[in-house]
């Protein structure tokens, strides 16, 4: 049997493409959503979960900050996928055809000045892989879907424009997460380390702890705070940072933070992917 990798979301959305962009080798496996993704992976029913954590429109995916600390699910990997929009319809069907277009609402605000120009009325949609399987079956040649060309070639449908974003740099970062850690260092791009942590209720005690990666050198690409259950007083944070525990550095720097914090808990060591530079 192949193995698999989950995911949130219907065949076709852009969290399947990058499945299949990172790991064509594997089975994808749709589930409704992230908490069913996590269970997929803990009940063996696939090995890895592509999560997404954040994007570079629209800032961080909270559901996931809020799942990754109870997940018992380990990051192994990183992966980075390009929104490009795609406007697709019924096979025969031209642009000039198309009144509307169906997608989710986050996608349609991407395509306003296409849209504008074509005369297009946008219309949301809950999933916008899910509007391209509707309209598979919809006979509907005055419809078309924005969504990704996966969509297009798993749906039967053809695409009448690609790449119909407004602007060029829309991008998502993915968590790839497994049962099993793995710490070992790998790859020749460098090693990221991603964990979670609480500050002790000390005068400063934030900054104080975030001073120990200044001195050792360390370079922290995000740092993100979130309350835990709904209260104000009990905040957690998430970080990133470039580098590996073992890393004399990095060492260091974690030592420090100890003193400030109650609890510190390591998500997991990867490679850094290569579009951190691009």
């Amino acid at each position: 049997m192949s193995k698999k990798i989950a995911f949130q979301g219907e065949l076709g959305a852009y969290s399947h493409e990058a499945c299949v962009d990172n790991f064509p080798e594997y089975e994808s496996l749709p589930c409704r959503t992230f908490e069913e993704v996590i269970n997929a992976v803990n009940n063996k029913d696939a090995e890895l979960a592509m999560l997404p954590v954040e994007n570079s429109t629209y800032g961080r995916v909270a559901d996931i900050h809020r799942l990754l600390p109870s997940s018992d699910l380990h990051i192994v990997d990183e992966a980075f996928t390009r929104v490009r929009i795609s406007l697709m319809a019924l096979p025969g069907t031209t642009l000039s055809d198309i009144k509307k277009v169906r997608a989710h609402m986050v996608l349609l605000p991407q395509a306003a000045a296409f849209l504008n120009k074509h005369g297009i009325k946008p219309e949301a949609a809950a999933d916008s892989a899910g509007a391209a399987a509707e309209l598979k079956d919809s006979g509907d040649r005055t419809s078309g879907v924005l969504a990704s060309e996966i969509a297009a070639q798993i749906y039967g449908l053809d695409v009448l424009a690609r790449n119909v974003e407004d602007h060029g740099h829309n991008t998502t970062r993915f968590l790839v997460m497994s049962r099993d850690e793995d710490l070992s260092p790998r790859g020749d791009t460098g090693m990221m380390t991603s964990f979670i942590f609480r500050v002790r209720n000390l005068p400063a005690a934030l900054y104080k702890a975030m001073g120990g990666f200044a001195t050792n050198g360390v370079n922290m690409t995000k740092l993100e705070s979130y309350m835990v259950g709904g209260h104000f007083t009990a905040t957690q944070f998430y970080a990133d940072i470039e580098g590996h525990p073992e890393d004399e550095n990095v060492k260091r720097a974690l030592d420090e933070l100890s003193y400030f914090t109650s609890e510190i808990t390591i998500l997991g060591t990867y490679p850094r992917a290569k579009e951190r530079d691009s």
